[in-house]
């Protein structure tokens, strides 16, 4: 069975727990590491923890359905966001209008209608256009990868922070133990 990022974070959090016991060297926690987020199976998964005490095989993580975790309150939330700026336009060209009116002393032709009317059928067929399409829905998933992407970032940067700087990185000559010699060139 293939599996998916949440079972791959798993082995990795068994992996991190492994390093820091000791039971994994720095070398040997990367390599697994590297070889946890490109497996495909969870037969590969268990591969990288089998030997390790108190492991056990990888599990589907149980998959959350971001939909009826929001519910109603998506739909309310995408509806706003769809709504909100024509609310505000709306309501501050009326407000200029009655000011004016009342500058005026007298009631002048209600010209914000021109702005709201037109926008407001067009966000109508927008919006059912987007209900029937699925928007509050796919605003939930594309708000749920994007937590998701930056919880990655952040393990990887994490991942990174701990491991001995590569080849490719400068050497730091503030840290290393060579004496500092004249050269006599």
């Amino acid at each position: 069975m293939r599996a998916a990022d949440d079972d791959r974070r798993q082995i990795a959090d068994t992996l991190k727990t492994a390093l820091d016991e000791g039971r994994l060297d720095l070398s040997e926690y990367d390599e697994r590491l590297q070889q946890a987020y490109a497996a495909k199976t969870y037969a590969e998964l268990d591969l990288l923890i089998a030997d390790l005490p108190g492991s056990r095989p990888a599990q589907p993580a149980p998959v959350a359905n971001p939909v009826k975790a929001a519910g109603r309150g998506a739909t309310a939330e995408w509806i706003g966001q769809v709504w909100g700026s024509w609310l505000f336009v709306t309501l501050l060209t009326t407000a200029i209008w009655f000011i004016t009116s009342l500058a005026g002393d007298e009631w002048q032709y209600f010209w914000p209608i021109w702005v709201a009317g037109p926008w407001g059928v067009l966000q109508l067929f927008a919006t059912i256009g987007g209900l029937s399409g699925g928007a509050p829905r796919k605003m939930v998933e594309e708000r749920e990868r994007k937590r998701e992407r930056k919880q990655r970032k952040r393990e990887r940067r994490a991942m990174r922070a701990a491991l001995p700087p590569s080849a490719g990185e400068k050497w730091n000559m503030s840290d290393s133990k060579v004496a500092d010699t004249p050269d006599h060139g």
